[in-house]
């Protein structure tokens, strides 16, 4: 769906795809940050089918724009220098697989591969709610909780790639058993996912019987939005998880600051279209854990701007930079 009417015949465009477990994503972004034209497809289980389709699509999109690269967003553990995919959960690229080499070669293109937070964080940096920040933390909450640190307009990676996982802290020693493999990681508690946990526990102290959203939890038939919907329209039982949730974001957000003490804090991912019932509630709790409360400046936390569009226009604008750092003004 083109969203723009027209394009300046001077226009460089680049690709963004935003590859998940489920669906992939693409946009043909504008040097504005705007996707003039997208499309979305299910993602298929296997690589070369994978690398396949993103051919497809790449043809497809190019047959009506003039686009020079390609930014792929991928949700897994890359290398530092973003050249091979160590492991992706949802996707068939593992073992230290050469995706962006195997992915300029199948698309005739230049390609910047990314992991999927850093994209969106920085869309969010050149276009979105952190736009020219110095030090800050993007915090993608959502199924689990991916993060970015940025310092000076650069993504910082750790020594092996795999930085920052603020998701994995751990917050309650011995906790609820995570996918990672740890007890207790903040995921576990702050997350759309760990929405329904924290539901169940909350229902299992007794006094919300007779809550709408009580029955859905106990048949095990609601899911993190049923929650959220719940507690926006006053429901006591979604009204008492989603205050638990902001208890544990604030504490998490509050070991980040802690640590690294950013300017700013930007709460993005799928979880973030309902910031307004939590993110008063998770300030206030930062505030307190925070080490020297009431005596030093608080990080200040934003919902992010992009929505879920943040990683395509993140990772294409990578891809730009990517091309202008190796000197071309063409696919060459």
């Amino acid at each position: 769906m083109s969203i723009t009417s027209h394009t300046a015949a001077n226009e460089r465009l680049t690709i963004g795809f935003d590859i998940g477990g489920t669906n992939t994503r693409a946009g043909v972004v504008d040097e504005r940050g705007r996707i003039i034209d997208r499309r979305s497809v299910p993602t298929p289980h296997g690589g070369a089918e994978l690398t396949a389709e993103l051919a497809r699509l790449v043809d497809d999109l190019r047959a009506d724009h003039d686009v020079y690269a390609v930014g792929a967003a991928v949700a897994g553990f890359l290398d530092p220098d973003c050249e091979v995919v160590r492991f992706a959960p949802h996707l068939a690229w593992r073992d230290n697989q050469p995706v962006r080499e195997e992915l300029e070669d199948a698309l005739g293109l230049p390609v910047k591969l990314e992991h999927d937070a850093n994209s969106a964080a920085w869309g969010e940096y050149r276009y979105g709610a952190a736009r020219d920040a110095g030090t800050w933390v993007f915090f993608a909450v959502g199924t689990g909780i991916g993060a970015t640190l940025m310092h000076d307009g650069e993504i910082y990676r750790g020594a092996f790639g795999t930085a920052p996982e603020f998701g994995h802290l751990t917050v309650v020693p011995n906790g609820r058993v995570c996918s990672c493999g740890k007890h207790g990681c903040l995921e576990r508690y702050a997350s759309g996912t760990a929405l329904i946990d924290t539901a169940i526990e909350i229902a299992g102290e007794g006094g919300f019987k007779g809550c709408g959203l009580y029955r859905k939890v106990v048949d095990k038939r609601a899911d993190g939005h049923d929650v959220m919907q719940a507690a926006r329209a006053g429901d006591a039982l979604g009204r008492a998880t989603v205050d638990a949730f902001a208890r544990w974001l604030g504490t998490g957000l509050s070991i980040v600051a802690d640590v690294l003490d950013p300017a700013c804090i930007v709460l993005g991912g799928g979880v973030s279209a309902d910031a307004d019932l939590f993110i008063d509630a998770a300030r206030e709790s930062m505030a307190r854990g925070i080490v020297g409360a009431g005596y030093r400046p608080l990080p200040e936390v934003v919902r992010a701007e992009l929505g879920p569009d943040a990683g395509m226009i993140g990772v294409s604008d990578l891809a730009r930079e990517m091309v202008a750092g190796r000197g071309l003004s063409d696919a060459e």
